[in-house]
């Protein structure tokens, strides 16, 4: 079944764990995939398996003029934009005291910032040619507390806030565009590995475990697939848990 058949889709961060799976799963339902990276390398590497109804773009969340730039580009070789996937994002351990104001800055540029860009002209672009789906990666680092991570929970919270207000407002615009959010507690990528080594990790062996934090990037782009697709056309403004009941094991 091929469940995003002729949709165009811009995937953020897409040159290798959440972004790439995102990037594979929504081809293979019939999707035109834009995929965005500074890791041009890898980036070109994933469009490559998917073929012609790819197209890699050198991309930095952070900048405005890269945003204009995609869209642009987007709107030129595919026609339209039906679905943006905001998920680039940088993960930074500190706690409150010991995040120096240079770390908060640029977690919130590229995290906060890049995904306030994406929205405002991924809007632009959707609003006038029957609406569209945005998926913003969040984590529940923005619903609990992970003290650990301190600007980067902030940066997630933000994304969160801003999902609903974007809802709301092109609900009220009669855009026909919805905006929803992503928590996953911990996913089995290379940004969360380098926080324990560098070291790849088992995904098998952590199944076994019914505790298990940490899902496959798999298990996210398929909840990505779902909001993407016109099976979720009555979600807006949401805000769905990937996490094993994590957030509400008090745990």
């Amino acid at each position: 079944m091929q469940r995003v058949e002729g949709k165009v889709c811009i995937v953020t961060g897409a040159a290798s764990g959440i972004g790439s799976e995102d990037a594979l799963l929504l081809a293979s339902q019939g999707a035109r995939v834009v995929l965005t990276d500074l890791n041009e390398q890898a980036g070109r590497e994933v469009a490559a398996q998917i073929g012609s109804n790819a197209l890699f773009i050198r991309h930095d969340i952070a900048s405005e003029s890269d945003w204009q730039q995609v869209i642009k580009t987007t709107l030129e070789h595919f026609g339209r934009l039906d679905v943006l996937v905001n998920n680039a994002a940088i993960l930074v351990a500190g706690t409150i005291e010991n995040t120096s104001l240079e770390t908060w800055q640029k977690v919130q540029k590229i995290n906060g910032d890049g995904y306030f860009l994406g929205c405002k002209y991924a809007i632009e672009a959707m609003k006038d040619s029957g609406g569209g789906s945005i998926v913003n990666m969040s984590s529940v680092a923005a619903l609990g507390a992970m003290p650990m991570f301190c600007a980067y929970s902030a940066s997630k919270g933000a994304v969160a806030a801003m999902t609903r207000s974007i809802a709301l407002h092109c609900k009220q615009q009669g855009y026909r565009i919805r905006c929803n959010s992503v928590h996953p507690d911990g996913v089995n990528t290379p940004m969360t590995q380098a926080l324990a080594g560098g070291q790849p990790i088992d995904q098998a062996l952590l199944d076994q475990d019914p505790m298990n934090r940490m899902c496959a990037p798999r298990d996210i782009a398929n909840v990505v697939l779902f909001l993407a697709s016109d099976e979720s056309h009555f979600v807006n403004g949401a805000e769905l848990r990937v996490d094993n009941a994590q957030l509400i094991s008090g745990i």
